[in-house]
């Protein structure tokens, strides 16, 4: 039989998941501003970034770290909610409350896997390797693809537009350079389209 190491605590580790489990019933607070009709949960929004983060063909990233980065991310946000700049809370008080979530959230699992579930998040915030950086635009591309979808489904083409334009000059990466270029272009061939 498999023993469990001194620092594994399964009643704590049961209320991490439980934590966690309140990010697929967060509707991200962008789209809910925007009346759009059944938005998106924070772990919709994290999941299909660690898939986009999987398929990354660069091969000077290091694929793992940038799936954990999107996995870690905004799991701050089951404790202290989906913080929209229309919130008016200051960068300042979002990172410190956010902090404050992540070493609470870390203190349910054992050492070795909260040091690096707290270190993934901090490198993520602070923008300090190039996969973080990767995963920072994925979390912009994410963004504008999910808009494209709510304005298909709602039949609302251009409805969405403030969030394509906050990214603009937010994209880098060759790779996302290249499908953020794909999507406006069936954008923009949807809208041609609709307005004949």
């Amino acid at each position: 039989m498999a023993t469990c190491s001194s620092s594994w605590d399964a009643a704590k580790l049961l209320q991490f998941i439980k934590l966690i489990g309140e990010l697929k019933r967060l509707p991200r607070t962008g789209w809910v501003y925007r009346n759009v009709k059944k938005p998106e949960s924070v772990s919709d929004h994290m999941y299909r970034m660690a898939v986009i983060a999987f398929l990354t063909e660069d091969q000077k990233l290091n694929k793992e770290r940038c799936i954990k980065l999107a996995l870690v991310h905004d799991m701050a946000e089951c404790i202290v909610g989906d913080i929209a700049p229309a919130d008016n809370i200051s960068k300042e008080e979002k990172r410190r409350r956010e902090e404050e979530a992540m070493k609470y959230l870390t203190g349910l699992v054992s050492n070795n896997v909260s040091k690096e579930i707290l270190e993934l998040w901090q490198e993520y915030e602070n923008q300090s390797s190039s996969e973080a950086k990767y995963v920072k635009e994925l979390d912009q591309f994410e963004m504008i693809v999910q808009a494209f979808e709510y304005e298909e489904l709602e039949e609302t083409p251009g409805h969405l537009q403030e969030f394509y334009d906050s990214t603009k000059g937010k994209f880098h990466h060759p790779e996302i350079l290249q499908l953020v270029a794909t999507l406006n272009a069936e954008r923009n061939s949807k809208e041609r389209k609709e307005s004949y």
